[in-house]
């Protein structure tokens, strides 16, 4: 009984091992990634609040003549169906990040969706498939 208890600690202790990374020539390497390391990545809101009122502002700066980057892009344009996170990535994008949203209900949805309505209606100039500012 006791080689057996013994067998199975040593076995749970190597099988724990097994999936520990090995680092390369004894240098533990960091596992953070070179995009959390670079501002330029993220944009303003970035684990900000990501609400209309950001949106909105994030839009109003927005120049579909410039390429999309973080700092530039329309936080209402959808990809695939999905919309941008406060940083302009998509969803499957290795830099996407959920963002923080805010409370939310039926009576503001429908206020939005006016204003979303009227920025289809009245799209900012250059705001063309193929612009350099635009995803698609």
């Amino acid at each position: 009984m006791k080689f057996s208890l013994t067998l199975l600690a040593a076995a749970l202790v190597a099988s724990a091992n097994a999936f520990v990374p090995a680092p390369a020539f004894g240098v533990q390497r960091s596992s953070q990634l070179n995009a959390e390391k670079d501002p330029k990545r993220y944009g303003k809101y970035d684990d900000m609040l990501w609400d209309m009122t950001a949106k909105l502002e994030i839009y109003g700066e927005w120049d579909p003549a410039k390429p999309r980057s973080p700092w530039n892009f329309n936080p209402f344009e959808t990809w695939d169906g999905n919309s941008p996170d406060a940083s302009g990535w998509f969803p499957g994008q290795n830099t996407f990040k959920d963002p923080t949203r805010g409370d939310i209900n039926f009576a503001s949805m429908q206020e939005e969706r006016k204003i979303l309505d009227d920025i289809i209606a009245n799209p900012k100039e250059g705001n063309v498939p193929g612009a350099p500012g635009c995803k698609n």
